[in-house]
């Protein structure tokens, strides 16, 4: 953020109204109507010396107090600048990358593609803290949140089928320790990568994919390989599925072989989450959708405000200035 910015910005629609009035009262005949035109100028400039003519002095002295209100105005609307000694907060927002190690991916190429994908994920978070959750038939957590993504890049490579003993598949399980690990990190604006072939999905997953959405995090899906997941960069359209509560990609084809044809209740689960659905092969647009969002979350909430000086106070004294000559006595 940077430049000038307003905190309370509707105040600033009463500055025009203001504006209006004072050109009004500018603009208004004197209290004297055409008196000012019948005595000859030399007398009614002497009465007004001794105060006969009281009135005579209101045409700029009546704006006073709309330049008041003008000043108080600007200053309700909170005008803000960055402030250079703002304090910096590393749980702002982090990212939990949750990697399935069931059977069905372990036993064929897709671990592979997985693995790559989220070493891609890592290499380009930058100095967002990451955590690591592995799951099969049932979840640990595999690395805490820690800022030394590069450590944790070199866990993911080690990923095969002998880390999780328990065979099965249950990606709800995962989900939900990942959502445990932001909120006791106290995650601000959170997100979960899940890298999975979708199997497993059950109704546990999506009341997962929506509580994180509830907590302010957003689940992104990342499929092995370059499968459709209705789109490269997000889906849309949604329908039901038969004995599912998930929904699949429009026209999506329920017989195609690959990990889509097999569950394609993965996209809808990214948008149960708040987020979307990619291919393994499409980390790197993932990455950005995901930075685009942070900005604009952390934007909504009250952490923005830490980084601004608001100038509103200091704006309050030209108008307590103007407002003491309404107090001055009359000579």
């Amino acid at each position: 953020m940077s430049g000038l910015v307003f905190l309370r910005p509707l105040w600033l629609l009463a500055l025009p109204l203001i504006a209006l009035l004072g050109l009004w009262l500018w603009r208004r005949p004197a209290a004297l109507g055409a008196w000012t035109t019948a005595i000859d100028p030399a007398l009614l400039a002497a009465m007004a010396r001794i105060g006969r003519v009281p009135e005579a002095r209101q045409g700029r002295v009546a704006l006073v107090p709309l330049v008041a209100a003008g000043w108080v105005a600007l200053a309700l609307a909170g005008p803000a600048v960055d402030r250079r000694d703002a304090p910096s907060f590393r749980n702002l927002d982090g990212v939990v990358l949750v990697m399935d190690l069931s059977p069905s991916v372990t036993g064929g190429d897709a671990l592979a593609s997985l693995r790559t994908a989220a070493r891609v994920v890592l290499a380009r978070l930058g100095a967002r803290p990451a955590g690591l959750v592995v799951f099969a038939g049932d979840a640990y957590v595999a690395a805490p949140l820690t800022s030394d993504t590069r450590q944790l890049g070199l866990t993911v490579a080690l990923l095969d089928d002998s880390i999780v003993p328990d065979p099965g598949s249950r990606p709800g399980r995962g989900l939900v320790l990942a959502g445990q690990l932001l909120d006791e990190a106290r995650i601000v604006a959170g997100d979960v990568v899940l890298f999975s072939d979708g199997g497993g999905l059950d109704a546990t997953a999506e009341a997962a994919a929506r509580a994180l959405a509830a907590g302010g995090h957003r689940l992104w899906v990342l499929a092995p390989g370059g499968a459709d997941l209705g789109g490269d960069v997000g889906v849309s359209g949604a329908v039901p599925v038969a004995g599912e509560g998930l929904a699949a990609p429009a026209g999506a084809d329920r017989g195609r072989s690959g990990p889509v044809g097999a569950d394609p209740g993965l996209a809808a689960l990214a948008q149960a989450g708040g987020g979307e659905a990619f291919a393994a092969d499409r980390a790197g647009p993932l990455v950005d959708a995901i930075t685009r969002g942070k900005a604009r979350r952390l934007a909504e909430t009250d952490i923005a405000l830490v980084s601004l000086r608001d100038l509103g106070p200091w704006l309050l004294l030209p108008a307590l200035a103007l407002l003491a000559l309404l107090f001055r006595r009359p000579a």
